[in-house]
């Protein structure tokens, strides 16, 4: 759930607040879906959305958005319970997995409540497809498997691409990710539901 904490003209703070009541630092679907709020309630096409002391800065053409999410920290791999994975951080916490994306149901719990992460982290188990190509399934801390995640997408495309364009598939859709020195770009739909 998004909540609007304040806004100012183009720019909004918000919220996020997971099934379990749990906040989350950042959301990259969830910061997406309020610029494209937000820009059609400023009829700007520029916005800023603000979350916690993260600062999104989000270009809306129609239904498309590109933000800029910020400074994508990787890590050095390590294995816990004989599973290998890079921990990124995308201001929130992520363990990404490359293997066969159907081992999320066994890998996503196995990881997200690991004593390793006192505040538990995103899971990603991924394939890669090709040259900038990436197949994925994501569970997400406090929620489960879900179908599509941003910040799971700049995970994903920083730990198994690094710099560069990286088109991320998700049983819920495509995202595309740009990695520019340490920094995320990313790229979805945000649509309006009637």
């Amino acid at each position: 759930m998004l909540e609007v904490v304040a806004v100012d003209g183009a720019e909004a703070e918000i919220a996020i607040w997971n099934p379990d009541g749990s906040r989350a630092e950042l959301s990259g679907n969830g910061t997406r879906i309020a610029a494209r709020w937000l820009a059609e309630r400023a009829g700007a096409p520029e916005v800023r959305i603000r979350v916690g002391a993260r600062l999104t800065e989000a270009r809306v053409s129609g239904e498309l958005v590109e933000q800029e999410l910020g400074p994508v920290e990787v890590g050095q791999p390590e294995r816990l319970e004989g599973v290998e994975f890079v921990p990124v951080s995308v201001g929130n916490p992520h363990a990404v997995v490359e293997g066969d994306p159907a081992e999320i149901e066994r890998l996503g719990p196995l990881l997200e409540s690991h004593p390793r992460f006192p505040n538990r982290t995103n899971v990603q188990v991924a394939r890669i497809d090709g040259q900038g190509r990436v197949t994925a399934r994501i569970w997400e801390r406090g929620v489960g498997e879900t179908t599509s995640s941003g910040t799971s997408a700049v995970a994903v495309a920083a730990a198994l691409s690094g710099d560069g364009e990286t088109e991320v598939s998700f049983p819920g859709g495509v995202l595309r990710v740009r990695i520019e020195s340490g920094h995320a770009y990313l790229t979805g739909p945000a649509e309006r539901l009637e």
